[in-house]
């Protein structure tokens, strides 16, 4: 199949295709006479495996290496293990700070309660403008414990 074909099997754009061949993550096709690109079964399961792994959150680097793996079976899979133990790790804190952030912006939206004012009266934007001119604000005292 050529490129647009495994592009639509696979729902990945065809530009993104290729640049995982560029990054090593989908192997090379052959190449027909007139320089398209040949490709068959195994370069879909090699892309739908690809899209997979980025769909938990896998940098390029993390899948090249799964993908190492599976061309050398025989390795031992305590690196697979460790690789997932990081990315775990890497969620864990990513969900933290999205936490935070939340905590953040919660106690930020508790600075305006009036619906329907001026602007210049929004508490929400008096936060903002004093943390662009330095003056501590409420989302940052609340996280750091601090008041303001």
């Amino acid at each position: 199949m050529r490129i647009g074909e495994l592009s639509r099997h696979s729902g990945c754009d065809v530009e993104t295709i290729r640049y995982y061949e560029r990054e090593g993550v989908l192997d090379a096709p052959q190449r027909e006479d007139n320089g398209y690109r040949r490709y068959g079964d195994t370069h879909l399961m090699q892309l739908n495996f690809v899209r997979h792994c980025r769909s938990l959150g896998m940098s390029l680097s993390d899948v090249r290496r799964l993908r190492d793996f599976e061309r050398n079976p025989s390795q031992d899979c305590d690196d697979v293990n460790a690789l997932l133990d990081r990315q775990i790790e890497q969620i864990h804190a990513q969900r933290v700070a999205l936490e935070a952030l939340e905590s953040q912006l919660r106690a930020l939206r508790e600075t305006c309660h009036h619906q329907h004012q001026a602007a210049s009266e929004c508490g929400i934007l008096q936060n903002l403008q004093q943390a662009a001119a330095g003056a501590p604000c409420e989302c940052h005292a609340h996280a750091t414990g601090q008041a303001s």
